[in-house]
Parts: C-alpha cells; structure tokens; sequence
C-alpha cells in the first residue's frame, strides 16, 4: 500500500458516519462501524498486527517500539463520525488543484460559495490542492482528515524501522460530535501515558485549553386553565420560559462574544401552557466563570417567577467537560515536544484555546493529558467544509517528528 494522505482522505470521507445525539446506544449509529472496520483492515495490512473494533466502535491498534531504551507511550487520536449539523451522506468530495486564489463556488449547489472575506486562511493556500464538497453535504474534514494522517504516519513509522520510536497507540473514536467519544473507552486496555487529538484546524496550531462546560435544565410547572376564564389565573409555561430568554444577557452570548468571554446559550425549547422545558449550555474558560453564569441564571429565572406565584421550576446542572489545561499544565513536556515537532516539520508553533472541546478534554480528566494538534480542515460542520492536501501532509510530518522527539527526550 503506498496511499498518500489524500488518497486515504478522499477513501473515508464517501463513507457516512454521522452520529446521532438522540440515540441510547454506543456507537450512537451502526454505519459508524463501517469506517472502523475499514480501518482495521488497512492496519492489518500495513502491519499493525493487533488493529481491532470493540463492540463500542473503538478501533485500538499498537506501533511497538523500536528504541532500546524507555519511552513514554504515546497515543494518537481522531474521531470518526460526523457532526448531526449537516447531512454527511453521498459525500461528493471536490479537489481544486493548484488553487489560484479567489472564491470557490460549488459545484453541486452555485448559491453556496467559499468566499476569501470568509475564509482567511485561504490567503495562505496559494498553488494548493484545496478539497471542498460540492455544496450538498459536509465533508468530514473533521475528523477523517486526522484519520488519514494518523494512518498515513502509522504506515511511515512501519516503513521505516530506522525512525526510532517508542510504543505509539492508536485509537480512533466515535460520537465524539454527540459528547460521547470517550464514554466506553478502556484506557487500560490503550496503555498509553499521554496523548494527543489531532482535531485542530489551521497548520501550526496546537491547543491546550478548552471550554469548561455544563448544561443547564429548566422545567417550568404553569397554571393550565381554559383561555375563556383564565383572567388573573392563567400563567403560560411557555410565556414565562419566552420570558427568561428575553432577560438573557445580549453581551454573554455565543454571537457577541470571542476569545476567552464565556457564553449563555439557549439550545432547545419545547413545552405546552402548563410545561415548559428549557435547554442551555454554559461556556467559560474557568470554573468560576461557570459558577457565575449559572448564578446568573438561577436569578434570572427567579425573578422571572416571582411574577408568576401559582408556577414552579426545577433547575439542574450537568457537568460536560473541563478546561483541559488544568491537567496539561502539570505536564509541560506533552505540549513542548509538540512544539518541537512542528517547528520541525517546517512550520512556526502557534499555541492556543479553542472555544469549545475535544475528545481531550474529557480524556485528561480521566487520566490520559491530550492536547490538540492541527488537522488542516477549516468551515467545519457545514458545507463549506475544506482542507488542502499540504496541510494535511504537513499534520502527516508532525507525527512522525512528534515520535522521535519523545524517543530523543526520553
């Protein structure tokens, strides 16, 4: 097999595995598996002799060690499914080769254009092999583009036993765009010390902070009476959760806010004259910011019922996950080697946050730290979703630089 990370790319992205966050199960959506099974199959054949899907839809498989002293074990890691947002089925997968520059109108839908305005990154893809779809779906640059690159790196480590490494662990996860990704995985089985996602976007990019996050249930008990006799006896649940939006802050919220400010965001509403039920997720970068912003809007929903004395509600909150650099902080060296490996692989290291989370959020808090490396992909969850090839060789360059670094360090 000699696929280039383009080849495997364009092999993936055609195979629908969107999740689904109103399934029970896990995976969330059998066809999930399809891929997995794939993947394995192309482990086995370039090596990888102990690749295999659990019952879950977790693909695990070993590169062992080829030092002759003790490294770290490292992991990569990518998901495999794709966001609900946007259908992912019959993915028509475009290349643009050697991109000129300018906007790239779609082909299977013209009203749906990538526009530079848009797209800055663009700028910086000049005589590039841009992927796009064609206007119809997603793509699945998030996250089949790390796929590929974890694969295509596998299969360079197994070609050439003169790169010394230690023991590197792969695992691919799914429903990691439902919350779920890390939900059945067994990190004893993995046996790695630390890990990394590759789930980022523009090449060079390394993050070590996330959100912290929860969600928020409001229920909210009305009085029901018959519209014909409800003068100053009716209160409509629906009225008084429309109420509490409206006292949202406008300044703390996902569309007026950017970079470290944390949000209140109203994500789902349903309810009748005497229930109502209110969904919303809480975003900050500390737990104090958190704590704050549900304060916030407990208040909010009190004082929104004191005008209404007959109603009752219940208010929950439910952890999602934390600000993973809590944990990577302890363990400077995950993130310097990354550095190392960038720089090496021929760009300039940038370190940031993302204003959401990974699979490695969640996974540092149950003892595996996992910062997040590039993957090149920008526009994700939409279809104007793309990737260029070189990015994509260039994630391909930092893993393999990223192994020798670590055997070098140990």
């Amino acid at each position: 097999m000699t696929d280039t990370v383009l080849d495997r790319f364009l092999r993936y992205v055609v195979i629908d595995t969107q999740s689904d966050p109103s399934s029970s199960t896990q995976p969330t959506t059998e066809k999930q598996k399809n891929l997995g099974r794939l993947l394995v199959d192309e482990l086995l054949k370039i090596g990888v002799a102990d690749a295999h899907l659990d019952e879950h839809g977790y693909v695990y498989a070993t590169i062992p060690a080829n030092s002759d002293k003790p490294v770290p074990v490292i992991c990569f890691c990518s998901h495999m499914d794709t966001a609900p947002d946007f259908t992912g089925t019959d993915v028509k997968p475009q290349i643009v080769r050697n991109y000129a520059g300018g906007d790239i109108q779609l082909t299977g839908d013209p009203s749906r254009v990538i526009r530079i305005s848009e797209h800055p990154e663009l700028k910086n893809q000049i005589g590039n092999d841009i992927v796009t779809t064609d206007g119809t779906t997603l793509l699945g640059a998030d996250d089949k583009a790390g796929l590929a690159e974890i694969m295509t790196a596998a299969q360079i480590l197994v070609d050439n036993p003169e790169i010394r490494h230690g023991t590197i662990k792969i695992l691919f996860t799914p429903d990691e765009e439902v919350g779920r990704g890390v939900n059945k995985v067994d990190l004893q089985k993995l046996g790695a010390d630390f890990a990394y996602t590759m789930d980022g976007e523009t090449s060079g990019h390394i993050e070590d902070e996330t959100f912290s996050a929860d969600g928020v249930e409001i229920d909210i008990s009305g009085v029901a009476i018959h519209p014909g006799f409800a003068k100053n006896r009716m209160e409509n649940a629906i009225k008084i959760a429309g109420a509490i939006i409206d006292r949202l802050p406008r300044d703390i919220a996902p569309e007026t806010t950017e970079g470290k400010q944390g949000f209140i965001h109203p994500v789902d509403l349903n309810g009748s004259m005497e229930k109502a039920a209110l969904s919303l997720i809480i975003r900050d970068f500390t737990e104090e910011g958190l704590v704050e912003k549900e304060a916030m809007l407990e208040a909010i929903v009190k004082d929104v019922l004191s005008a209404y004395p007959g109603s009752t509600y219940r208010f929950e909150v439910k952890e999602q996950y934390r600000n993973m650099k809590v944990v990577l902080d302890r363990h400077p060296e995950i993130v310097d080697n990354a550095i190392e490996a960038v720089r090496r692989a021929g760009m300039t290291p940038v370190r940031g946050s993302i204003r959401g989370g990974t699979d490695g959020s969640r996974l540092s808090f149950m003892g595996l730290p996992c910062p997040n490396i590039f993957a090149g992909g920008h526009a994700f969850h939409s279809p104007l979703e793309w990737v260029s090839r070189q990015d994509m060789e260039k994630a391909v360059r930092t893993i393999v630089e990223l192994a020798k670094v670590w055997e070098e360090r140990a």
